[in-house]
Protein backbone atom coordinates (compact mmCIF):
# COMPACT_ATOMS: atom_id res chain seq x y z
CA UNK A 1 0.00 0.00 0.00
CA UNK A 2 1.19 3.69 -1.15
CA UNK A 3 2.43 5.62 1.75
CA UNK A 4 2.12 8.98 -0.06
CA UNK A 5 -0.63 11.17 1.17
CA UNK A 6 -2.22 14.22 -0.10
CA UNK A 7 -3.00 15.85 3.71
CA UNK A 8 -6.16 17.93 4.47
CA UNK A 9 -5.99 20.46 7.53
CA UNK A 10 -9.42 21.96 9.08
CA UNK A 11 -9.55 24.56 11.09
CA UNK A 12 -11.15 24.51 14.45
CA UNK A 13 -8.86 27.67 16.40
CA UNK A 14 -6.98 25.92 19.33
CA UNK A 15 -8.67 22.65 18.65
CA UNK A 16 -6.30 23.05 15.32
CA UNK A 17 -3.32 22.32 17.05
CA UNK A 18 -4.71 18.65 17.01
CA UNK A 19 -2.90 18.93 13.63
CA UNK A 20 0.67 18.84 15.15
CA UNK A 21 -0.01 15.69 16.66
CA UNK A 22 -1.71 13.46 13.64
CA UNK A 23 1.28 14.63 11.76
CA UNK A 24 3.54 13.43 14.07
CA UNK A 25 2.06 10.14 14.04
CA UNK A 26 1.84 9.74 10.42
CA UNK A 27 5.21 10.70 10.00
CA UNK A 28 6.63 8.26 12.67
CA UNK A 29 4.57 5.34 10.52
CA UNK A 30 6.63 6.42 7.56
CA UNK A 31 3.86 8.19 5.56
CA UNK A 32 4.96 10.53 3.24
CA UNK A 33 3.19 13.80 2.87
CA UNK A 34 3.23 14.82 -0.97
CA UNK A 35 0.55 18.10 -0.68
CA UNK A 36 -0.98 19.79 1.84
CA UNK A 37 -3.75 22.32 2.55
CA UNK A 38 -6.08 23.86 5.50
CA UNK A 39 -7.94 26.06 6.43
CA UNK A 40 -7.68 28.99 9.38
CA UNK A 41 -5.25 27.33 12.24
CA UNK A 42 -5.13 24.48 9.87
CA UNK A 43 -3.52 26.72 6.98
CA UNK A 44 -0.95 27.75 9.44
CA UNK A 45 -0.30 24.25 11.30
CA UNK A 46 0.46 23.34 7.48
CA UNK A 47 2.52 25.76 6.74
CA UNK A 48 4.56 25.42 9.14
CA UNK A 49 5.22 21.87 8.13
CA UNK A 50 5.53 22.82 4.78
CA UNK A 51 8.37 24.96 5.98
CA UNK A 52 9.92 22.16 8.15
CA UNK A 53 9.44 24.11 11.05
CA UNK A 54 6.72 21.70 12.76
CA UNK A 55 8.96 20.84 15.68
CA UNK A 56 10.14 24.87 16.09
CA UNK A 57 6.18 25.56 16.14
CA UNK A 58 5.47 22.93 18.77
CA UNK A 59 8.27 23.67 21.58
CA UNK A 60 6.90 27.92 20.99
CA UNK A 61 3.01 26.87 21.55
CA UNK A 62 3.39 24.54 23.98
CA UNK A 63 5.52 26.48 26.28
CA UNK A 64 3.00 29.39 25.92
CA UNK A 65 1.53 30.53 29.45
CA UNK A 66 -2.06 32.31 29.72
CA UNK A 67 -0.07 35.65 30.28
CA UNK A 68 1.91 35.07 27.01
CA UNK A 69 -0.88 34.25 24.75
CA UNK A 70 -2.79 37.36 26.30
CA UNK A 71 0.31 39.81 25.63
CA UNK A 72 0.10 38.45 21.74
CA UNK A 73 -3.25 39.54 20.69
CA UNK A 74 -3.23 42.75 19.10
CA UNK A 75 -6.72 43.98 20.20
CA UNK A 76 -8.46 46.68 18.15
CA UNK A 77 -11.91 46.85 18.54
CA UNK A 78 -13.14 48.31 15.70
CA UNK A 79 -15.86 47.78 13.84
CA UNK A 80 -14.58 45.00 11.24
CA UNK A 81 -13.29 42.72 14.46
CA UNK A 82 -11.52 42.77 17.49
CA UNK A 83 -8.18 41.85 17.15
CA UNK A 84 -5.44 42.56 14.39
CA UNK A 85 -4.16 39.26 14.18
CA UNK A 86 -0.78 40.69 13.16
CA UNK A 87 1.58 40.32 16.09
CA UNK A 88 1.02 36.87 16.97
CA UNK A 89 2.63 35.83 13.25
CA UNK A 90 5.40 38.98 13.37
CA UNK A 91 6.41 36.66 16.41
CA UNK A 92 6.28 33.33 14.55
CA UNK A 93 8.40 35.03 11.91
CA UNK A 94 11.09 35.52 14.35
CA UNK A 95 11.82 31.96 14.54
CA UNK A 96 10.18 30.74 11.65
CA UNK A 97 11.11 33.11 8.52
CA UNK A 98 8.33 34.02 6.03
CA UNK A 99 8.77 32.52 2.41
CA UNK A 100 7.27 32.54 -0.47
CA UNK A 101 5.01 29.28 -1.11
CA UNK A 102 6.07 28.38 -4.68
CA UNK A 103 9.19 27.79 -2.88
CA UNK A 104 8.07 25.52 -0.81
CA UNK A 105 8.71 21.46 -1.09
CA UNK A 106 5.76 20.61 -1.25
CA UNK A 107 2.25 22.13 -2.63
CA UNK A 108 0.80 23.96 -0.64
CA UNK A 109 -3.15 25.54 -0.17
CA UNK A 110 -4.06 28.08 2.39
CA UNK A 111 -8.22 28.83 1.95
CA UNK A 112 -9.96 32.24 2.59
CA UNK A 113 -13.11 33.91 1.50
CA UNK A 114 -13.58 36.79 -0.50
CA UNK A 115 -17.44 38.01 1.28
CA UNK A 116 -17.48 40.75 -1.45
CA UNK A 117 -17.98 38.60 -4.16
CA UNK A 118 -18.94 36.08 -2.21
CA UNK A 119 -16.24 33.53 -3.43
CA UNK A 120 -13.93 31.03 -2.27
CA UNK A 121 -9.89 32.35 -2.52
CA UNK A 122 -7.46 29.56 -2.83
CA UNK A 123 -3.76 30.94 -2.17
CA UNK A 124 -0.62 28.59 -3.89
CA UNK A 125 1.28 31.21 -4.35
CA UNK A 126 2.63 34.37 -2.76
CA UNK A 127 3.95 34.94 0.66
CA UNK A 128 3.42 32.34 3.15
CA UNK A 129 2.17 34.61 6.11
CA UNK A 130 0.04 36.88 3.97
CA UNK A 131 -2.07 33.77 3.07
CA UNK A 132 -2.09 32.48 6.35
CA UNK A 133 -3.36 35.81 7.97
CA UNK A 134 -5.90 35.86 5.67
CA UNK A 135 -7.83 32.56 6.06
CA UNK A 136 -7.14 32.96 9.62
CA UNK A 137 -9.52 35.80 10.17
CA UNK A 138 -12.49 34.64 12.12
CA UNK A 139 -15.23 37.43 11.03
CA UNK A 140 -16.01 40.08 13.47
CA UNK A 141 -12.64 38.37 15.67
CA UNK A 142 -9.64 38.91 13.63
CA UNK A 143 -9.91 42.33 11.12
CA UNK A 144 -9.77 40.95 7.65
CA UNK A 145 -7.57 41.35 4.70
CA UNK A 146 -8.37 44.16 2.27
CA UNK A 147 -6.07 42.62 -1.40
CA UNK A 148 -7.00 43.77 -4.95
CA UNK A 149 -10.30 44.90 -4.20
CA UNK A 150 -11.38 41.61 -2.21
CA UNK A 151 -12.17 41.79 1.52
CA UNK A 152 -10.80 37.83 2.62
CA UNK A 153 -12.12 35.76 5.75
CA UNK A 154 -11.52 32.75 7.60
CA UNK A 155 -11.74 30.46 4.50
CA UNK A 156 -13.82 28.14 6.70
CA UNK A 157 -16.96 30.17 6.10
CA UNK A 158 -17.16 28.47 3.18
CA UNK A 159 -14.79 25.14 3.07
CA UNK A 160 -13.51 24.33 6.76
CA UNK A 161 -11.95 21.07 5.41
CA UNK A 162 -10.81 22.39 2.08
CA UNK A 163 -10.18 18.74 0.32
CA UNK A 164 -11.27 20.08 -2.92
CA UNK A 165 -8.16 22.78 -2.66
CA UNK A 166 -5.41 19.62 -1.80
CA UNK A 167 -3.30 19.13 -4.86
CA UNK A 168 -3.41 14.96 -5.64
CA UNK A 169 -0.74 13.16 -6.82
CA UNK A 170 -1.14 9.67 -9.02
CA UNK A 171 -1.41 6.91 -6.08
CA UNK A 172 -1.28 8.73 -3.53
CA UNK A 173 -3.40 8.63 -0.42
CA UNK A 174 -5.86 11.67 0.65
CA UNK A 175 -5.98 12.15 4.37
CA UNK A 176 -8.20 14.76 6.38
CA UNK A 177 -7.86 16.11 9.46
CA UNK A 178 -11.67 17.13 11.29
CA UNK A 179 -11.17 18.74 14.53
CA UNK A 180 -14.93 19.96 14.69
CA UNK A 181 -16.20 16.23 14.65
CA UNK A 182 -19.62 15.69 16.54
CA UNK A 183 -18.36 13.09 18.26
CA UNK A 184 -17.23 12.12 22.19
CA UNK A 185 -14.24 13.74 23.39
CA UNK A 186 -10.66 11.55 23.24
CA UNK A 187 -8.13 13.32 25.27
CA UNK A 188 -5.05 12.26 27.21
CA UNK A 189 -5.12 11.72 30.64
CA UNK A 190 -4.09 14.05 33.24
CA UNK A 191 -3.53 14.84 36.93
CA UNK A 192 -6.07 15.60 39.07
CA UNK A 193 -3.63 18.39 40.49
CA UNK A 194 -2.30 19.14 36.73
CA UNK A 195 -5.49 19.76 35.39
CA UNK A 196 -7.09 22.14 38.63
CA UNK A 197 -4.17 24.45 38.33
CA UNK A 198 -4.43 24.90 34.17
CA UNK A 199 -8.17 25.23 34.81
CA UNK A 200 -6.92 27.81 38.24
CA UNK A 201 -4.18 29.66 35.62
CA UNK A 202 -7.08 30.03 33.09
CA UNK A 203 -9.64 31.48 35.00
CA UNK A 204 -7.20 34.50 36.13
CA UNK A 205 -6.43 34.78 32.62
CA UNK A 206 -9.80 34.84 31.36
CA UNK A 207 -10.59 37.57 34.11
CA UNK A 208 -7.97 39.91 32.69
CA UNK A 209 -9.33 39.55 29.67
CA UNK A 210 -13.23 40.34 30.92
CA UNK A 211 -11.71 43.23 32.58
CA UNK A 212 -10.23 44.38 29.68
CA UNK A 213 -12.98 44.30 27.70
CA UNK A 214 -15.15 45.78 29.90
CA UNK A 215 -12.57 49.22 29.96
CA UNK A 216 -12.81 49.08 25.31
CA UNK A 217 -15.49 51.68 23.51
CA UNK A 218 -17.90 48.99 22.70
CA UNK A 219 -18.94 47.31 26.37
CA UNK A 220 -21.16 44.95 25.04
CA UNK A 221 -18.34 42.79 23.67
CA UNK A 222 -17.99 39.64 26.22
CA UNK A 223 -16.95 36.56 26.54
CA UNK A 224 -20.31 35.77 25.83
CA UNK A 225 -20.13 37.72 22.75
CA UNK A 226 -16.93 35.55 21.44
CA UNK A 227 -19.52 32.67 22.44
CA UNK A 228 -21.88 33.49 20.02
CA UNK A 229 -20.01 34.63 17.45
CA UNK A 230 -18.17 31.04 17.42
CA UNK A 231 -21.22 29.46 17.79
CA UNK A 232 -22.81 30.71 15.10
CA UNK A 233 -20.43 30.27 12.71
CA UNK A 234 -20.25 26.74 13.71
CA UNK A 235 -23.80 26.13 13.25
CA UNK A 236 -23.34 26.44 9.04
CA UNK A 237 -19.54 25.28 9.25
CA UNK A 238 -20.32 21.67 10.80
CA UNK A 239 -23.00 20.94 7.66
CA UNK A 240 -20.36 22.14 4.61
CA UNK A 241 -17.83 20.38 6.22
CA UNK A 242 -19.42 17.15 6.46
CA UNK A 243 -20.76 17.89 3.02
CA UNK A 244 -17.04 18.27 1.56
CA UNK A 245 -16.09 14.80 3.21
CA UNK A 246 -19.36 13.06 1.86
CA UNK A 247 -17.89 14.44 -1.57
CA UNK A 248 -14.05 14.24 -1.15
CA UNK A 249 -14.49 11.12 0.02
CA UNK A 250 -10.90 10.50 1.71
CA UNK A 251 -9.01 7.08 2.23
CA UNK A 252 -8.40 8.10 5.84
CA UNK A 253 -10.12 10.06 8.08
CA UNK A 254 -9.13 10.88 11.42
CA UNK A 255 -11.76 13.22 13.82
CA UNK A 256 -11.40 15.06 17.12
CA UNK A 257 -14.05 16.15 18.73
CA UNK A 258 -15.15 19.70 19.10
CA UNK A 259 -16.00 19.75 22.78
CA UNK A 260 -12.12 18.82 23.12
CA UNK A 261 -11.76 22.50 23.85
CA UNK A 262 -12.77 26.05 23.26
CA UNK A 263 -11.75 27.72 19.79
CA UNK A 264 -9.63 30.12 22.11
CA UNK A 265 -8.35 27.52 24.37
CA UNK A 266 -4.31 27.82 23.43
CA UNK A 267 -3.43 27.35 26.83
CA UNK A 268 -4.37 23.15 26.63
CA UNK A 269 -1.71 23.01 23.55
CA UNK A 270 -0.01 20.08 25.03
CA UNK A 271 -3.47 18.03 25.74
CA UNK A 272 -4.68 19.42 22.36
CA UNK A 273 -1.29 17.85 20.36
CA UNK A 274 -1.47 14.55 22.12
CA UNK A 275 -4.99 14.18 21.92
CA UNK A 276 -4.92 14.24 17.92
CA UNK A 277 -2.07 12.12 18.27
CA UNK A 278 -4.54 9.30 19.88
CA UNK A 279 -7.10 10.19 17.39
CA UNK A 280 -4.22 9.13 14.43
CA UNK A 281 -3.70 6.22 16.22
CA UNK A 282 -6.85 4.56 16.41
CA UNK A 283 -7.68 5.09 12.76
CA UNK A 284 -4.18 4.38 11.52
CA UNK A 285 -4.11 1.07 13.58
CA UNK A 286 -7.28 0.14 11.30
CA UNK A 287 -5.41 0.98 8.18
Amino acid sequence: MTKKIALVLSGGGARGLAHIGVIEELLKRDYEITSIAGTSMGALVAGVYAQGKLSEFRDWVTALDQFEVFKLVDFTFSAAGLVKGERVLNTIKEFIPDTRIEDLPIPYSATAVDIIQHREIVFRSGMLFDAIRASIAIPTVFTPIEKDGMILVDGGVMNNVPISNVERTKGDLLVAVHVNANIPVVSPVLSKKETKKKEENHSKWLNRFAEFLSHSKEKEHSLGYLSLIDNTLTTGMLRLAQLAIENGKPDILVEISRDTCGTYDFYKATEVIETGRLAARQVLDQQ
